[in-house]
C-alpha cells in the first residue's frame, strides 16, 4: 500500500480555522439578517451527526444518490480513462468514492479534500485500507476557496468527485464560482462528478430536513455550541430552536436557529442581540431541475456529459466535463 499524506502543523491550522470561525460569525450574527456558513456546521461532533441524518428513513438522498452510483460508476470510470486521479471535493467520511475507485482502470491517486482534519484523516485511512497499492493524498483545505493539488505525474487524467448535492448548499452564484474554481483547480479536459437533488413533493423536503428522531436538529444546534466551545460565546441552546422551511421562489430548503425570546448573548467581547422570532440562516439546500442545473454548469465552463436518475425522480448524478 502506498499512502502520502500532505505535512501541516496541527496547531497552526487549528488556530488559522478559529480565526476563520470568528470572523465569519462576528460579520454573520452582526448583520441585519444573521447568518452562519453551513461549512462551520461540520465539526467532530457535527461530523458524527451528520453520518447519523444520512441513515434516517426520512433522509433520502444519500440511499438515492448511492444506488445511482452503484448504477453508473463503471461507465463515469470509463470516460475518465485509465491512471486517471480522483479529487474528492468535501470528501468527509468517503463513503461513496470506493463505488467509483471499485470501477476504475488503475486509478493514480485519491486525493479528499476537507476542512475538517480529523474528519478527513479517518476517511482517507478508510479508503487506503480498502484499496491496497492505491496512492492517497489528504488535503487539509476550505474546498469553497483555491488550493493547490499534490504533485502528480505529468498528464495524470482528473476526475472530480462532488456527491451529496453538496452543490445545493451554494447560492446559484456562488455555486457557478465553485465550478469555475474547481475548472481551474482541474485544469482543461478535466471531469467532475457530481449529485445534485431534484424538486420534489415539499413535505418530502421538509422532512428530510426536520426529521422526526430530531437528529437534524441536534446537528444545527451544534453549530451554537461550537460557538461556546471554539469562541467563548454564551448562547443558551435551550433558547433557540430549529426550523426547515422550504422557499418555493429560490427552489430550496433552508434551516435556520430561530430565537424564542428576546435575549442578549455574549461572544468574543461582542453583545449580540436577538428578538423573539429572529433567526440565524445557517444552510440552503437548493434543488434543481435538469434544465436549470446543465445551465448553471454551462455558465461556469462545464458540459453535460452523460447524466442518471433513479426511478421515481428524486436525485441526479451528473458527469460533466470542462470546456467540453
Amino acid at each position: 500500500m502506498s499512502r502520502a499524506e500532505n505535512r501541516y502543523d496541527p496547531e497552526a491550522e487549528a488556530r488559522a480555522q478559529r480565526a476563520a470561525l470568528l470572523a465569519d460569525a462576528v460579520a454573520g450574527l452582526t448583520a441585519e439578517r444573521k447568518t452562519l456558513p453551513c461549512k462551520w456546521l461540520y465539526d467532530a461532533e457535527g461530523a458524527r451527526l451528520f453520518e447519523e441524518i444520512i441513515r434516517l428513513p426520512e433522509y433520502y438522498p444519500t440511499r438515492t444518490e448511492t444506488a445511482i452510483l452503484r448504477g453508473c460508476a463503471s461507465e463515469a470510470a470509463a470516460l475518465a480513462g485509465p491512471g486517471a486521479a480522483v479529487v474528492e471535493f468535501g470528501s468527509g467520511s468517503a463513503e461513496k468514492v470506493g463505488l467509483l475507485l471499485d470501477a476504475m482502470d488503475r486509478p493514480a491517486a485519491y486525493v479528499p479534500v476537507d476542512i475538517a482534519p480529523e474528519w478527513l484523516e479517518e476517511g482517507a485511512a478508510r479508503v487506503a485500507a480498502a484499496h491496497p497499492g492505491l496512492t492517497v493524498l489528504p488535503v487539509v483545505a476550505d474546498f469553497t476557496r483555491p488550493f493547490p493539488l499534490p504533485r502528480l505525474p505529468r498528464g495524470t487524467p482528473l476526475l472530480g468527485f462532488f456527491p451529496g448535492s453538496t452543490i445545493g448548499n451554494f447560492t446559484p452564484e456562488a455555486a457557478r464560482d465553485f465550478l469555475r474554481m474547481a475548472g481551474r483547480i482541474l485544469g482543461p479536459g478535466s471531469r467532475l462528478l457530481i449529485g445534485a437533488d431534484r424538486v420534489k413533493d415539499q413535505a418530502v423536503l421538509e422532512a428530510a430536513y426536520d426529521d422526526a428522531a430530531g437528529v437534524t436538529a441536534a446537528f444545527n444546534m451544534n453549530l451554537l455550541a461550537r460557538l461556546n466551545r471554539e469562541l467563548g460565546a454564551e448562547f443558551d441552546l435551550k433558547a433557540f430552536r430549529h426550523e426547515a422551511r422550504w422557499n418555493a421562489e429560490k427552489e430550496r430548503i433552508e434551516m435556520h436557529l430561530v430565537s424564542l425570546r428576546p435575549q442578549l448573548v455574549r461572544m468574543a467581547g461582542r453583545r449580540l442581540r436577538f428578538a423573539a422570532g429572529e433567526t440565524i440562516h445557517t444552510e440552503n439546500s437548493h434543488k434543481y431541475r435538469p434544465e436549470r442545473f446543465t445551465a448553471l454548469c454551462a455558465e461556469a465552463g462545464w458540459s453535460a456529459e452523460r447524466h442518471w436518475g433513479d426511478a421515481d425522480g428524486l436525485f441526479s448524478v451528473w458527469l460533466l466535463k470542462q470546456g467540453g
